[in-house]
């Protein structure tokens, strides 16, 4: 019983990893109609400096690991603001151009990133609590992910009442439905969807800190192998469905803990199989909205 509750108490810490970097890829597609595959950078970026700026602060300590998780997060913000600015607003309804730009910036970033801090990945210091553990019911379950949990359970709290309580999410589920429309009002569209790409990327600079927390290190291709699962998560849950992409992101972690504990490492398989499952069964996804 302990064994089960263990795997799946850290199924759920790992989930909501994934759901602060599915959740920016899930809104930005949902609301902008926009695939972008650079979103990994936005993480190792965020996940790098904040790793850099928290240790100058205090090394191991509280005060470094959340300075370090406010600079991902304004990282993030920004890289993802600029990278829409930029490369993005030209290339609205032109899906095509945008996967490539967007596919070219991870690629380049990767290699940037190899360029400044090595390709061998780095080893962080984190508070002394985050590496023990807290006994519940017979398992002994990580504090780290704890911390997880709560921060993807805030972020995407904030999230939804932005949307829905505030005048610029208002704004941006106007523009998604008739955009034309909501410029004919004099509104601009275009600054209320760099403030989501802001969103989208700020979720992913948090998870690029957290990620380093959950696996003790900061590397080049972390943000890239996260996006995979990411992109997942966002497919099971329903393209756009930010709901969707929160139950995506426990189902497909606690799969894959079992997975690798009871079935010999197979957790990757495992979840493809669910992917293809769920892609025959509702190509929409769970939450994805049908159309006819």
């Amino acid at each position: 019983m302990s064994t089960v509750l263990l795997l799946l108490i850290t199924g759920v810490g790992l989930g909501a990893l994934y759901f602060l970097v599915a959740s920016g890829l899930s809104l930005i597609y949902g609301l902008m109609g926009v695939l972008n595959f650079a979103h990994g950078s936005f993480l190792t970026l965020a996940g790098f400096l904040g790793w850099e700026v928290g240790r100058r602060v205090g090394d191991g300590s509280w005060g470094g690991l959340l300075v370090g998780m406010l600079v991902g997060l304004v990282v993030g913000a920004l890289v993802a603001a600029i990278t829409e600015l930029v490369f993005i607003r030209p290339l609205y309804n032109r899906h095509i151009e945008q996967v490539l730009v967007t596919v070219g910036l991870g690629l380049a970033s990767v290699a940037l990133f190899e360029g400044i801090w090595g390709t061998d990945p780095i080893q962080i210091r984190l508070p002394e609590w985050l590496g023990g553990t807290t006994d519940v019911l017979g398992a002994n379950i990580p504090n780290d992910r704890w911390l997880l949990i709560g921060t993807a359970a805030v972020v995407l709290v904030l999230i939804v009442l932005f949307l829905q309580r505030t005048s610029y999410g208002l704004v941006i589920r106007a523009g998604v439905e008739n955009r034309t429309m909501v410029t004919a009002l004099g509104i601009d569209v275009r600054r209320a969807f760099t403030i989501v790409f802001a969103i989208g990327g700020a979720a992913a600079g948090l998870g690029g800190v957290l990620a380093s927390v959950y696996y003790g290190q900061v590397g080049a291709h972390q943000g890239t192998s996260l996006l995979i699962y990411a992109f997942i998560v966002t497919v099971i849950g329903g393209l756009g469905s930010l709901t969707g992409a929160a139950i995506a992101s426990v189902l497909v972690a606690v799969i894959q803990q079992f997975a690798n504990f009871y079935l010999g490492g197979t957790g990757d398989i495992a979840i493809v199989l669910a992917l293809a499952a769920v892609l025959l069964v509702r190509p929409t996804g769970l939450m994805g909205k049908v159309t006819h």
